[in-house]
């Protein structure tokens, strides 16, 4: 407890977490870049604000001097979406990197309006990767294989998933240092992460031995209601240190950025949502 001036002990500041609240202290400015920290934005259940997260993260990053590469690993393509990014306009996208040798990362990249943050596309192409790769060889490792080229220009590499655990994810976790697991604060979403638990324990066991769990980021958290804090509780009783202190609260905002294709960052610099996101991002590199 904390010690007021008149000499009487008062309660702490609690967070949404239900942890004492934490100053999230600002991220030293760098003067060298890479090699980078791959980080795979991943939950089998949709609709968990997995593309928001990736997207406003990666822009806060950027926002605080690191250069950030985002991946598109989803063939609904929202993350290119979400920046702006038409699918009709790519000719070069994740799919290429995956099922040919011959494709550039160089005619993939693409830069965004935002300094520092830069986006590998995907469209609807990418469903049929999974198909293609099965039987090849080394099919889990055809993501890193296509990254190694730009490790060392970027300070985070940051994959969006897409909502599901095959093969296209497995090659996410298999490049990836570490996972964060966006998770709606809802019931269903909190039973679905021993399930993701389990799959990157396996990854870490048989294929990439340096995988952690980063962090849990709680999302579209409603302060109104009863429900959101009992599963908030019960995700920090069950996974602690692990919940990151940043939670995403439930905002119309979201929504309004993806269809302006910015973060909202840089849409609504001043937010809530914004201020959240920049929380997370320094809270990502103090963990990193």
């Amino acid at each position: 407890m904390a010690e007021t001036n008149d000499g009487l002990f008062r309660e702490p500041e609690m967070g949404l977490t239900g942890r004492p609240l934490r100053k999230i202290p600002t991220p030293a400015s760098i003067d060298s870049h890479g090699p980078a920290t791959v980080i795979a934005m991943c939950n089998q259940k949709g609709g968990v604000g997995k593309t928001t997260s990736t997207i406003n993260m990666g822009a806060a990053l950027a926002e605080y001097g690191r250069r950030v590469l985002l991946v598109d690993l989803d063939p609904q393509g929202a993350l290119s979406a979400g920046l702006g990014i038409q699918h009709e306009d790519l000719d070069t996208t994740v799919y290429n990197l995956l099922v040919d040798r011959d494709a550039t990362l160089e005619d993939a990249l693409h830069h965004t309006a935002i300094d520092n943050l830069d986006v590998i596309p995907a469209n609807i192409d990418l469903s049929a990767a999974e198909i293609q790769l099965v039987n090849e060889v080394g099919r889990e490792q055809a993501l890193a294989r296509a990254l190694r080229p730009v490790m060392k220009d970027y300070d985070y590499i940051i994959v969006d998933c897409q909502p599901s655990l095959g093969l296209l994810t497995v090659n996410a976790l298999c490049c990836s240092d570490g996972v964060i697991i966006p998770m709606e604060c809802t019931y269903f979403s909190l039973r679905g992460l021993a399930l993701l638990h389990d799959t990157v324990d396996k990854v870490k066991d048989r294929l990439n031995f340096r995988l952690e769990v980063i962090g849990i980021l709680v999302t579209l958290f409603d302060r109104r209601t009863n429900h959101s804090r009992q599963v908030m509780n019960r995700v920090v009783e069950v996974f602690g240190d692990r919940v990151f202190d940043t939670v995403i609260t439930r905002t119309v905002r979201f929504p309004e950025t993806t269809v302006a294709g910015e973060p909202i960052t840089s849409w609504a610099p001043a937010s809530e949502g914004a201020r959240q996101y920049r929380d997370l991002a320094a809270e990502v590199i103090e963990r990193t």
